[in-house]
């Protein structure tokens, strides 16, 4: 019986997970009332300052008539404390998604009542303080470089590359 089953076709190429991914997102995206991922995933270049970092699109509702559907209701999560701002601001945010779009996509804003998490993009990375003998080896091996503005560059590559955390 095992001998029945076809054997699964190889693609012999690498995929990024944004690819592997997709094909499980994309449904429960479309639930949400989003077409694609487009409004997610480019909402920092897509939303004024500072809804860029303080809002994130919840989901779309389309309206049920097809006479007038001029645009969709976005249901946006804020921040804590942003809310009232956002709400007051929300015929920009509406303008601001229609201009990246290039035609009418959202006719109101609204305020979802899901909470709010922040992006991980948004988030500080930390910085640690090389030590003493690194510094000292990265200034040992650029020592040589006569070109003090290119020696100041790989000093500063070396220290960067010395702090990443090993895995």
């Amino acid at each position: 019986m095992a001998d029945d089953l076809p054997t699964p076709k190889r693609r012999n190429k690498t995929l990024s997970v944004a690819d592997a991914l997709a094909g499980a997102l994309d449904p429960v995206l479309k639930k949400r009332g989003f077409a694609s991922r487009d409004i997610i995933t480019h909402w920092r270049s897509i939303a004024p300052k500072p809804f860029d970092s303080t809002t994130q699109p919840d989901k779309l509702s389309w309206p049920r008539s097809a006479d007038g559907a001029e645009g969709a209701v976005l249901y946006l999560r804020c921040a804590p404390g942003t809310a009232v701002f956002a709400q007051h601001e929300a015929p920009a945010i509406a303008k601001a998604v229609n201009r990246y779009f290039g035609y009418v996509l959202v006719g109101e804003v609204r305020l979802s009542a899901e909470p709010f998490t922040p992006s991980s993009a948004g988030r500080a990375q930390k910085t640690q303080q090389p030590s003493q003998s690194t510094v000292a080896k990265v200034d040992a091996l650029t020592a040589q470089v006569e070109d003090d503005a290119l020696r100041q560059s790989l000093q500063a590559l070396g220290l960067a590359l010395s702090s990443r955390n090993k895995r």
